[in-house]
């Protein structure tokens, strides 16, 4: 495993970690760990293997990849280089179902088009 767990799983106890209020004791025995082990982890002396770490994920109700990548605006900001598109995706991503809806149809009617227009030259 890379040590973005530990800085991941640090923004997890800033965030979720918290709210849940689960202590190193409560978490390790949820996942059939020791309390120190949990520390090792926080501490980046150690790293789960896969399998630990699919564990912590389903007790602290969140995902591997967050785990191991952080906020999905942190993995959103490392993949989009356009800072403007990125603000405007997260601009959407706060607007209701249908509005939703209707931003995705109007990207794949643009997209198909372009290809189109690629493909007749």
């Amino acid at each position: 495993m890379t040590s973005c767990f530990l800085l991941s799983f640090r923004t997890w106890q800033g965030k979720g970690g918290v709210a849940k209020k689960l202590t190193q004791t409560e978490l390790a025995k949820i996942v059939g760990l020791s309390y120190i082990q949990i520390g090792r982890y926080e501490t980046q002396k150690s790293n789960p293997s896969s399998d630990v770490l699919q564990k912590l994920a389903n007790a602290l109700d969140t995902t591997t990849d967050f785990l191991m990548q952080g906020s999905s605006d942190d993995v959103a900001s490392a993949q989009l280089t356009d800072k403007e598109l990125l603000n405007q995706f997260k601009q959407v991503e706060k607007l209701n179902k249908d509005d939703k809806y209707l931003i995705k149809t109007f990207i794949d009617a643009f997209l198909t088009k372009r290809q189109i227009q690629h493909l007749a030259q």
